[in-house]
């Protein structure tokens, strides 16, 4: 390998040259991108031992963090309870969303769908037999793109800012089936797209399409956004279900990629909460970075009040209308960043969820959290090193680490969740 970056005690490198495989690399490949892609590295390796190197890794992260921030045994050791990792209830099929660039593999070759090339900003490989998808997935794929081949289209350019075809974002249900199709194009182009239409509803699917959105997306960022959308059959939405909630899911807003390992995770988080939440209190709940709102619902029968917080206005408004879905008359939310709304609501709260973006808690947003001085919260993370950088903090102010388990998420992939419970350890005044 060749080291590209370092910084701190870490290096990043480029990888060269195989010379001879881990034996734990002891499965065959299930696509035909790997491992130019890049996606689903982990592949290879049976997934006990995904699992096994995702909890070390880890660990190691929170041992240092948590020893960092002063939590230690009378032996220098970290003093809190780790709880290993649970799996993905499925390792493969289970992403209910997916978004495919249109490019081409090589410079001026035939167009292509799928994702980058592994390092590559430009070059794009067909995604024709992506295992992380249902197979629904894969065959609207291959039908938008032999239609594309078919016309003409040509992909948008992000140097010269020409051409027409940008992304192909996809959202299936995985308990309900439902699926929802959304072509981003610029609006370089103005062709009638009913045979695509067309083509698509006389797929052979397993689910059944319940939506096909054009959305015109002129920005020069290299974005899946839409300037103005266009619904060329059914509605702009889907329903998924969860832990016997119901939600409507529109293009854009924020829901846990893997419906089925969302439930083992918030399943776990409310197992945390226990007995702080455990039957009809009078507690005041903060749901902060809440998303569509599942955990304020899934949390709601247990408290007097839950409020969610959201930066993603369009995230804000489907978890009003899945509050109202699901009869929940106890949730608010507020569209808005973190660190401005506090400031704003009266109401203090008694128990605090974070579920905050890849780079963590803004740290001024964080100093009002710590605060409120909670006795309890769940911090769930989904980039490990902004969790530990923030746990420091919290451990420094007062709070303590009582326990935490890892919750894979994505199976194949190097990434993964992490729910820690915190507890104040400072009496108050």
């Amino acid at each position: 390998f060749m080291i590209n970056k370092k910084r701190g005690g870490r290096v990043e490198a480029r990888l060269l040259e195989v010379l001879e495989p881990s034996p734990l690399e002891t499965r065959k490949p299930v696509c035909s991108i790997f491992p130019q892609c890049g996606g689903c590295m982990y592949q290879t390796m049976d997934y006990s031992h995904q699992l096994e190197m995702k909890q070390e890794q880890i660990r190691r992260l929170l041992d240092t963090a948590i020893k960092n921030g002063g939590q230690v045994d009378e032996n220098g050791n970290p003093d809190y309870v780790f709880e290993g990792i649970k799996g993905s209830p499925t390792e493969f099929c289970y992403r209910n969303k997916m978004e495919f660039s249109f490019g081409d593999a090589e410079k001026d070759g035939p167009l292509t769908l799928g994702l980058h090339k592994k390092g590559s900003t430009y070059d794009v490989l067909t995604a024709s037999d992506c295992k992380l998808v249902h197979e629904d997935l894969t065959k609207i794929l291959t039908c938008v793109l032999d239609y594309c081949k078919e016309q003409g289209f040509t992909y948008y350019h992000k140097m010269r800012h020409e051409g027409y075809l940008r992304h192909l974002l996809m959202r299936r249900g995985n308990t309900t089936g439902e699926i929802l199709i959304n072509l981003v194009t610029t609006t370089q182009l103005n062709p009638d797209l009913s045979e695509l239409v067309e083509r698509l509803m006389a797929l052979s699917l397993e689910g059944k399409i319940v939506g096909i959105l054009h959305i015109l997306n002129d920005s020069l960022a290299d974005l899946v956004q839409s300037d103005e959308t266009r619904v060329l059959y059914g509605q702009d939405y889907f329903y998924e279900e969860l832990l016997g909630l119901k939600f409507r899911i529109s293009p854009f807003s924020f829901f846990q990629t893997n419906s089925l390992g969302a439930e083992v995770l918030y399943q776990t988080a409310r197992e945390y909460i226990g007995d702080s939440l455990d039957e009809k209190s009078e507690k005041t709940v903060y749901d902060l970075y809440s998303g569509t709102g599942t955990i304020a619902q899934i949390l709601s029968p247990a408290a007097k009040h839950v409020i969610g917080v959201e930066i993603v206005e369009e995230a804000v408004e489907a978890a009003k209308e899945n509050a109202q879905l699901n009869q929940l008359e106890n949730c608010d939310f507020i569209a808005g960043d973190v660190l401005k709304v506090l400031d704003s609501i009266e109401e203090k709260p008694d128990f605090i969820v974070l579920d905050p973006p890849r780079e963590g808690i803004h740290p001024k947003a964080l100093e009002k959290i710590i605060r409120y001085g909670v006795d309890r919260m769940i911090y769930i993370s989904c980039k490990p090193t902004s969790l530990a950088r923030d746990l420091e903090i919290f451990l420094r102010r007062g709070y303590r680490v009582e326990r935490c388990v890892c919750v894979d998420q994505f199976a194949q992939t190097v990434h993964t969740e992490t729910i820690c419970h915190l507890k104040h350890t400072i009496e108050k005044q």
